[in-house]
């Protein structure tokens, strides 16, 4: 097994200053690396916030490796990034792009998180052979991957190239339990959500919306980027209305 290099590699900062007890855990999307995610963290620790982004289980290596996960190993990467810092900060957010944002719902579906920020979070399928996966994936290994969906010129996610077809069967697994838990989601909760996305359909938003128990919500349209949208042009928007969101929600002072 290959092992992730360091602009796929996870990424922690402890807190210091006014926000130094506020922590924000971060997830990365399906086939993808914490480097679609690093220049939100990095700004958030920036400003002194406690920001755990791990590397998900069977990512940043070989999509054969990923072929071997489970959603469940996905996911105890995601909840174990929220508890390191649930144990020194006084607020803990979580965070997520597509599948990160799947897995962020589901730590705030059996966590008591401060609030959730989300962008592009999948709940749904695109593409109508995401059904067939159970059968496809013992025909198939793999099928070229959908990645880099980002207008900026000159902008990689550091995705694999390859979609393990038996990862897709553990995505639809991840999607159903997580809706099913929705109306649990009682934080406040944010969305970013790209007005043109490839990846991730506009059902995703619906199911959210329909289902969700939080009575705080509120969804903000990107109309500059594709499906990262924390790696193109409205990047910066997302940074600064989520810092927004966490000092609001976090009672912290605005400077």
């Amino acid at each position: 097994m290959t092992t992730a290099t360091p602009s796929t590699a996870a990424f922690r900062s402890a807190g210091h200053g006014d926000t130094a007890r506020i922590g924000v855990a971060i997830s990365h999307g399906f086939t993808s690396t914490p480097a679609s995610m690093r220049a939100w963290a990095e700004h958030l620790a920036g400003l002194g916030y406690a920001v755990n982004l791990p590397l998900l289980a069977g990512h940043g290596t070989h999509w054969t490796d990923m072929a071997r996960s489970t959603w469940q190993q996905w996911y105890r990467d995601a909840e174990n990034a929220y508890l390191e810092l649930a144990g020194s900060c006084d607020a803990v957010f979580v965070a997520g792009l597509s599948m990160g944002g799947t897995l962020a719902l589901r730590v705030a579906e059996h966590h008591p998180v401060a609030g959730v920020a989300l962008v592009n979070p999948a709940l749904t399928f695109a593409d109508p052979r995401a059904r067939f996966a159970p059968v496809l994936k013992h025909l198939v290994r793999s099928m070229p991957a959908i990645a880099d969906d980002i207008k900026a010129p000159g902008v990689s996610e550091g995705a694999y190239d390859r979609t393990p077809v038996a990862s897709v069967h553990e995505l639809a697994k991840l999607f159903k339990d997580t809706v099913a838990g929705l109306p649990r989601v009682t934080a406040p909760t944010i969305v970013f959500r790209s007005t043109v996305d490839a990846v991730v359909p506009e059902s995703s938003l619906d199911v959210l919306t329909a289902a969700i128990g939080a009575r705080d919500l509120s969804v903000v349209a990107l109309s500059n980027s594709y499906h990262v949208a924390t790696m193109d042009n409205d990047a910066p928007m997302i940074f600064e209305r989520s810092v927004d969101f966490f000092r609001e929600h976090a009672h912290v002072p605005q400077s």
